[in-house]
């Protein structure tokens, strides 16, 4: 029997609790399709650093990197000023861990309100590949005369062609096994970000050669925004930058129903990948048993299937989507007509029988 080491982190706020229920699913899928997976629970968030002081302990990154994938709930507590976790821990383990794509599904369940007049799931089923260690985000940048009337600010983006190219390249080769639409979309701003957007937009070129069979097209960032609400049925695999990935995929949820159904992926290809839901911690709705869990659910099964049981994870796909067309009145905490539990035991009763 095949066996898979998986790291959890809990997090904070509500994440425990969708967690609990994407681990509840993931086993009885694991039961259902014959493999195991061993669950190592690791306290890192808001909690332990009010508590503790501590962000990531000393040998943690180490630690995961021995494992198949991570698993992680929600990182952002009220009690701790902005930033300092997303910094501290998020971005750390991005980065140290080199998960260098960020993969976003943007996909429309039955079901589910979409808030695009006219749209249905037929319509709203893209993915987008954000570059997910480089940028904006990398944090160069520096003042001068800093708490002046002459103060000056400046914020690096920093891109580099292996940087750019890994990802184009992913996103190619994604898009090639996603085998859809096979249209790979570069979303940029070519016109005003002319040193940075003129590397992606070469290395897009030079590499678009070796893959024939792949159509591409090119989309300003500002326009990528107005085709996402007019003709979301246009996209396939979109690839973009760190920042314009992380606006764009926001937008993205949204058309898909909201951030109780949306899940992504911080990979590594050649190392250890982190699933989680994209829709933070939600303190207010913490111990309440009444937030959506399906986000959860949703980066357990993309999980499975970066694993390589794409059978187990499409199944879990597909339950969900029984669960979003026939049981639930809203994604919305609090008016889903089903409690955090119960909705994970839909979900698992579905696996069970699908």
């Amino acid at each position: 029997m095949k066996s898979y080491n998986i790291a959890v982190i809990p997090g904070d706020g509500t994440g425990p609790e969708v967690i609990r229920e994407s681990v509840k699913v993931l086993e009885a899928t694991s039961r259902r399709y014959d493999f195991e997976l061993r669950f190592q629970y690791y306290d890192l968030g808001g909690e332990r650093y009010l508590r503790t002081g501590e962000l990531l302990p000393e040998g943690v990154i180490e630690e995961l990197r021995g494992y198949d994938a991570i698993l992680l709930g929600a990182i952002g507590h009220p009690g701790v000023k902005p930033g300092v976790l997303e910094k501290g821990i998020l971005l750390r383990m991005r980065f140290e861990l080199d998960q260098y794509i960020n993969l976003r599904p943007v996909k429309l369940y039955p079901g589910v309100e979409c808030p695009l007049k006219d749209k249905g799931p037929e319509d709203i089923d893209f993915v987008v590949v954000r570059e997910n260690t480089e940028g904006l985000y990398v944090g160069g940048g520096a003042f001068l005369r800093k708490g002046t009337p002459h103060e000056v600010a400046i914020q690096e983006s920093i891109n580099t062609r292996h940087g750019v190219e890994r990802c184009i390249r992913y996103a190619f080769e994604y898009c090639r096994r996603r085998d859809k639409g096979k249209k790979l979309t570069l979303c940029g701003k070519t016109n005003v970000l002319t040193f940075a957007w003129d590397l992606w937009q070469r290395v897009f070129e030079e590499v678009k050669g070796e893959y024939r069979d792949i159509e591409t097209e090119y989309a300003h960032v500002d326009a990528m925004t107005m085709w996402f609400i007019k003709n979301p049925e246009w996209f396939d695999v979109i690839v973009t930058d760190n920042m314009f990935g992380d606006i764009i995929t926001d937008l993205g949820a949204m058309i898909q129903g909201g951030m109780g159904i949306a899940a992504g992926g911080n990979i590594n290809p050649e190392g250890v990948s982190m699933f989680e839901p994209i829709g933070g911690s939600a303190p207010k709705y913490t111990g309440k048993n009444m937030i959506n869990p399906l986000a959860a659910i949703c980066a357990g099964a993309m999980m499975l299937e970066h694993l390589g049981e794409e059978e187990a994870g499409q199944a879990i796909e597909k339950s969900v989507m029984e669960v979003t067309g026939k049981h639930l009145k809203s994604l919305a905490a609090g008016r889903m007509g089903y409690t955090t539990t119960e909705v994970g035991a839909l979900v698992a009763d579905y696996v069970s029988k699908i």
